[in-house]
């Protein structure tokens, strides 16, 4: 179906043939480009494949920055032969032939925590004799670091010293600049040749024996999934668990692991943001990396401060970025990971185990329980409730610019605004919370849940549940999808309701949407993940033939059916795409008046990996409490039909 090329297996993995020529796209901000790429990586440092046989190496140990962009070659004198490209879960392959010889390289990310890629090049000869083998990496260390406009290229303040080692041979190293080696191979007829090399941070050494064991450790650690209504989830399954674990770096200032969004976010902006990303990204590793989804939860609470605020991002340098948007849903976020977490792994031992708080405010670590309850008091006492009973808004909750598409004052929506989609949120994670919290936050946040789960009720207008309240009521002549899922999940709607209110939705939002449903109708509305998730959820329950075909049309497959040609959700996507009457259907938002696109870095968000992955786990029935961590660190669905 893809323009691209094909899925395949490698490893007895899930593999992409990359088989195009070279095709131009637009980042709308920055110059056009030819080269379309893939994030791969391990729990440190992500490595950048390209379709041009090219490396990017990215680490996000201590701030956001680039270690090589571009580079990473192994030539062989003699050989000059086209490449094919072969595409991994955690590594890029390169093949080079000609009538008397192969190339094969490969470029892994090992397994765990090494801030390298070990490179195996394989040579088969059909001839004998001598040749120079050429590995050639450029060192370009570069920090982005809120970067709106044009890309600075700014050096790092204490650049790493990178190197370039033949494992048990020559080696070199350098904080920026080329780095090579040669090496002379004798060549049998008949016979393969191997060679391997290592380019990164230097950790220690190297076996190769990694190159084996991190292969074999894969295939059992990602998820496998089967389905007669979703044939797509055997392969899309475990190749979306491996895209999202592969992007988390452990944190050399906070502790634990980042999981940021990527995309443009990162990689070209600079900044990890918002603080709910990371926490969404981790729910579904519950189920099959528990470990990594508590690091990741300890790290994001430790942005915040002892009052329980967590700041909306942190730029490029780790620091807390606060300055454009105050939204005020993200403690919910933080409170129902930890309730997945515990209810699935019943570890309440990691509610007791210190966690510290950004070292901007200078204050010591505290249990993370502790955490939560400070969380929750802020949600209570400093978010709080406005005039009609929802929780405030601030200047965004979910939606970055839900003030700004309500059409009131802004000021005005700051000072009085209330969020309808906050207040079915959190009528849902309360309760959740509850289970894990001490007997007297736990009776606050069940009467705090059934309070708002009475005020959402009221706010159904016949056809869909209102948005929020700004002057008066927003959502009555037009459908914001983000706040219905919730307001099902939490209770609001009663059955009919519901049923009547997922009809509305695939009448409208779904209509002639290959991708899944849009945001809002009628009017602008992308087709976000992270709504369409909640929408699978809540679908489950009352219309789970409209949840599987919302899930089917989040998948891959469904993006390079319908739009074959665009790169971005071939094998990874942003947080968003365009709806099929934008000029644009399939591709991502554009903001080019202030600086900023998704468009301009279209993959590699993690929202595209992860909410397929917890859509799909809802699909099967796993809710918080409904299940432990499944055996062998993989979900399945079975033969589910």
């Amino acid at each position: 179906m893809s323009a691209f090329g094909e899925w395949t297996r490698a490893e007895d993995l899930p593999a992409f043939a990359y088989t195009a020529a070279a095709r131009t796209w637009d980042p709308i901000i920055d110059q056009e480009s030819t080269v379309a790429v893939v994030h791969l990586g391990n729990r440190r440092i992500t490595l950048v494949a390209g379709s041009d046989g090219l490396c990017g190496v990215w680490d996000e140990h201590v701030d956001c920055r680039w270690i090589a962009e571009r580079t990473g070659v192994s030539a062989l004198t003699g050989l000059d032969a086209e490449a094919r490209i072969l595409f991994g879960p955690t590594f890029l392959r390169v093949t080079k032939a000609d009538d008397d010889v192969e190339l094969r390289r490969t470029v892994l990310c090992p397994e765990g925590e090494h801030p390298w890629l070990l490179i195996r090049v394989e040579i088969r000869s059909r001839t004998t004799g001598r040749r120079t083998l050429t590995e050639h990496w450029d060192v370009q260390p570069r920090l982005v670091n809120l970067e709106f406009g044009p890309p600075r290229g700014d050096t790092p303040p204490d650049p790493a010293t990178v190197v370039l080692e033949e494992v048990g041979g020559d080696r070199m190293a350098a904080e920026s600049g080329p780095l090579t080696i040669e090496r002379a191979v004798d060549l049998v007829a008949g016979q393969s040749t191997v060679v391997w090399f290592r380019f990164g941070i230097d950790d220690g050494p190297v076996d190769v024996g990694v190159y084996d064991s991190s292969l074999r450790r894969l295939r059992e650690r990602l998820p496998r999934a089967t389905s007669e209504r979703a044939p797509e989830a055997a392969a899309e399954i475990p190749w979306h668990a491996a895209m999202l674990t592969g992007a988390a770096c452990a944190d050399g200032v906070l502790g634990g692991h980042t999981l940021d969004q990527g995309s443009a976010y990162s990689f070209r902006h600079g900044f990890n943001g918002a603080a709910r990303d990371p926490l969404q990204h981790a729910l579904p590793l519950v189920y099959f990396e528990p470990d990594l989804a508590l690091s990741v939860l300890r790290n994001t609470c430790a942005w915040g401060g002892p009052d329980g605020d967590l700041p909306y991002a942190l730029d490029g340098r780790k620091q807390p970025w606060t300055r454009r948007f105050r939204p005020s849903d993200q403690n919910l976020w933080a409170l129902w990971l930890a309730a997945e977490y515990v209810l699935a792994t019943g570890d309440l031992a990691a509610l007791d185990q210190p966690v510290p708080y950004h070292p901007v405010h200078r204050a010591g670590p505290v249990p993370l329980r502790e955490h939560l309850r400070r969380q929750f008091r802020f949600f209570v006492d400093e978010v709080g409730l406005g005039e009609h009973g929802h929780v405030r808004i601030l200047n965004a909750d979910w939606n970055d610019l839900a003030i700004v598409e309500s059409g009131v004052d802004k000021e005005w929506m700051v000072e009085h605004g209330e969020s309808v989609l906050n207040s079915a949120m959190a009528a849902w994670v309360l309760p959740v919370y509850a289970r894990i919290a001490d007997a007297e936050t736990a009776a606050q946040a069940r009467a705090l849940a059934r309070d708002l789960r009475a005020r959402v009720s009221d706010e159904w207008n016949g056809r869909w549940f209102r948005r929020a309240w700004g002057a008066g009521p927003i959502g009555d002549n037009d459908l914001w999808l983000e706040v219905q899922p919730w307001a099902i999940l939490c209770g609001a709607a009663d059955d009919d309701q519901a049923r009547d209110l997922l009809g509305t939705i695939d009448r409208t939002c779904r209509s002639r949407s290959p991708l899944g449903a849009r945001v809002r109708w009628p009017g602008p509305g992308e087709i976000w993940f992270s709504i369409n998730m909640t929408l699978v959820w809540a679908a489950a329950r009352y219309a789970p033939e409209l949840a599987w075909d919302e899930w089917k049309r989040m998948s891959l497959r469904s993006h390079s059916a319908a739009y074959p040609d665009i790169w971005s959700g071939t094998l990874s996507g942003p947080d968003a795409y365009l709806p099929p009457e934008s000029d644009r259907p399939g591709e991502t938002w554009a903001m080019p008046e202030m600086g900023v696109a998704m468009q301009a870095y279209p993959v590699a968000n993690l929202h595209s990996h992860s909410q397929p992955l917890l859509a799909f786990l809802r699909l099967l029935g796993v809710e918080p409490g409904s299940v432990e961590r499944l055996p062998g660190g993989a979900f399945s669905a079975g033969a589910c039909s």
